[in-house]
This record gives C-alpha cells, sequence and structure tokens, in this order.
C-alpha cells in the first residue's frame, strides 16, 4: 500500500510565519498579514473612486460651454485623474506581490515611484511653485531614473548567457 505524499504547504514572507514558537508573535503576524489583506481591498476601493472620478471629471468638462473641447487646465485636470488610478493600481500590484511572494519587487516599487513623480510633474503649476521645489522634484526624478536604469540594467546582464 503506497501512501500519498500530502502537499507541502507554501509559505509566504518568511519574515511573517503564521506558525512561530512564540504564540504572541505567532497571532500578530497572522493580524499583520490580514491588515495587508484588508489593505488590498481597500486599494480596490480607492481604483472604483478613482474610475468614477475620472469619469466625473470628463463628463462636468465636456458639457460646460463650449461643449466637448478641453482646454489645457482640464486636459492636465484629466491626466492627474488617470495617473492617479494607475498609481492605484500599481500599488495595489505591489501589494498583491507582497502577499503572494517571498521577494519585495524593488523595480516595481521604483517604477511606481517614478510614476507618481510623473504625475506630479504632468499636473505642476509652474507659476505656484518655487525654484527651490522644482530642483528637488528634478532631484528625485533624476535618483528615482538613475534606480530604475540600474535595476533594470541589473537584471539584463544578469540573465544573458555568458
Amino acid at each position: 500500500m503506497c501512501r500519498e505524499k500530502k502537499p507541502q504547504r507554501i509559505t509566504y514572507h518568511e519574515e511573517l510565519p503564521s506558525e512561530y514558537d512564540d504564540r504572541l508573535i505567532a497571532l500578530l503576524h497572522r493580524v499583520i498579514r490580514f491588515a495587508v489583506k484588508f489593505l488590498a481591498i481597500l486599494m480596490v476601493l480607492v481604483i472604483i473612486w478613482g474610475i468614477g472620478d475620472v469619469i466625473h471629471v470628463l463628463y462636468t468638462r465636456l458639457v460646460q460651454p463650449p461643449f466637448l473641447l478641453l482646454d489645457i487646465n482640464d486636459l492636465l485636470e484629466t491626466f492627474g485623474a488617470f495617473l492617479a488610478v494607475l498609481i492605484a493600481i500599481e500599488i495595489f500590484i505591489n501589494i498583491r506581490l507582497y502577499l503572494g511572494t517571498n521577494v519585495v519587487p524593488v523595480k516595481l516599487v521604483v517604477a511606481t515611484a517614478l510614476m507618481a513623480i510623473s504625475r506630479k510633474v504632468i499636473i505642476l503649476d509652474l507659476d505656484k511653485l518655487s525654484p527651490e521645489y522644482l530642483v528637488g522634484i528634478a532631484a528625485i526624478v533624476l535618483g528615482l531614473g538613475i534606480s530604475y536604469w540600474l535595476i533594470t540594467r541589473e537584471k539584463s546582464e544578469t540573465q544573458e548567457p555568458q
């Protein structure tokens, strides 16, 4: 008689194991994992709310005279709303990957940060900002851009056959 092997339970995030020697710590790990799942649910609600905001912004801008025409400020507000939804989707993907793998998705986190700062740059009102603020934004964009380039360069170099 052959015994079937039980499938091994895959555990993710070894830093938050649900089975731990100390019962209190094990409980706290489960609470944190539940909190992350709850954050994922909230992020989906934010995404749905954001889509509603995009629809509202477009509708209100298109029904105002002159009808079906958008000026540059309307376009910037619409782009900002679109990008906010895309950033929320990226954050949801970060949360999902955090729950499902042992690896922190550094490339995705940096890409999300780049998208967020890009949104900020797109909707900037240059008349209301100081030069120091713009230099700070430029430094952030440069730092994130270099980080993303280094991450993608490192991955492509390790994947090439030698």
